[in-house]
């Protein structure tokens, strides 16, 4: 909202850059496949292209004429898609600095736009309520996903560039098949809305960021909620894996950037020995979760995470952590069960003291 860039460096002691340009707030942001680039969107209409280094060098993309709320790069670096409040997604060309084309049919608002992992295809998700899915050759809209309640706020494609995945203010996330344009999975595990989700880069995690102010982590292969995370205060506006997946960082209303790690990939990745995905994913489910809070150090640096090295874990470790996971898990139900219990027998308790009320007072009035 301050108009600026902020470009953190992962290292100790290394300063940020701050980057200033923007004449109003900065929407989004995104780095080139081979991080010599970086684009933002803004309020103020414009898409900048920077150089991310101490002098912070843009070139000013100008095409749109509202705010700007979506950048992606294509993998291979050479073109960018926006999304814009002008109901249109532009694609530009990164080198030549030069506007290609527009996608045209959104009714409305367009909240996102990303590319396909091979470039062929483009996703938008707008607050006309659609998920549209475009050829970029031929420039046309291959298909329109409606079954969201409400205005549809992010959409992103899964690793494998097979399905995409889209969060809404209807609270939910929907995963539909590119290529049989079917609904895999919906998820409605979230009290508000969804503002943004990020595929874990082996594509067997989804995580989702929401204005309930939790992070949720999805396992994809068993169509369930892993983890609900608690942390920001108020909402939570949006969330990234880093590319190699040991990060995500996530951002919120808050004015704070959160970063994570991901232990959960070992714990899982390590028993599971997880494969590739599959061509489909499991059907949803809401089992229950573990809920994470966040250490009690709030604002501790990653530099205090990254100085302590990870041990090596040995199977028989990991197959331990697991049992006491799933342990823990159990002890959660039992506590759950009996507090069902306890309340299941003070309803008897007044409902038999309610029965024994209205017999006395049936036979009061009885003459």
């Amino acid at each position: 909202m301050d108009s600026c860039l902020m470009v953190w460096h992962m290292k100790p002691q290394s300063r940020a850059y701050r980057f200033t340009g923007h004449k109003d707030a900065v929407t989004c942001v995104n780095f080139s496949p081979s991080g010599h680039l970086l684009a933002s969107g803004s309020r103020d209409k414009t898409v900048r292209i920077w150089v991310p280094n101490v002098k912070g060098e843009s070139t000013v993309f100008r095409a749109h004429t509202a705010t700007v709320r979506s950048v992606h790069f294509c993998s291979d670096g050479q073109s960018l898609v926006t999304a814009s409040d002008d109901k249109t997604v532009k694609v530009w060309s990164t080198h030549r600095q030069k506007f290609l084309f527009s996608l045209n049919q959104h009714i409305n608002w367009v909240r996102c736009a990303k590319f396909s992992p091979d470039g062929r295809l483009i996703v938008s998700a707008s607050d006309d309520k659609t998920v549209k899915l475009w050829d970029k050759n031929s420039r046309e809209c291959v298909h329109s996903y409606c079954e969201h309640g409400g205005f549809v706020t992010y959409v992103d494609f899964h690793p494998s560039g097979t399905c995409v995945a889209a969060a809404g203010m209807d609270n939910t996330v929907k995963v539909w098949d590119v290529r049989t344009h079917r609904l895999l999975q919906h998820y409605q595990l979230h009290s508000a809305a969804v503002n943004a989700l990020s595929f874990h880069p082996s594509g067997n995690y989804l995580i989702t960021a929401s204005s309930d102010s939790t992070l949720k982590i999805l396992d994809l292969m068993e169509g369930r909620l892993l983890y609900t995370l608690h942390g920001h205060q108020g909402p939570a506006t949006t969330v990234a894996f880093s590319r190699t997946g040991e990060y995500f960082a996530s951002g919120g209303s808050d004015e704070q950037v959160m970063v994570w790690k991901s232990n959960f990939d070992i714990d899982y990745g390590e028993v599971l020995k997880v494969q590739k995905p599959p061509a489909t994913l499991a059907s949803s489910g809401n089992l229950p979760a573990v809920d994470l809070p966040i250490p009690a150090g709030r604002g501790k640096s990653l530099e205090s995470v990254q100085s302590q090295p990870q041990e090596p874990t040995s199977m028989p470790q990991t197959l331990t952590s697991t049992l006491e996971h799933i342990v823990g898990q159990l002890d959660v139900l039992t506590q759950t069960v009996s507090i069902l219990e306890q309340r299941l027998t003070l309803t008897e308790d007044k409902l038999k003291q309610c029965l024994e009320n209205q017999q006395l007072i049936m036979q009061r009035t009885t003459p």
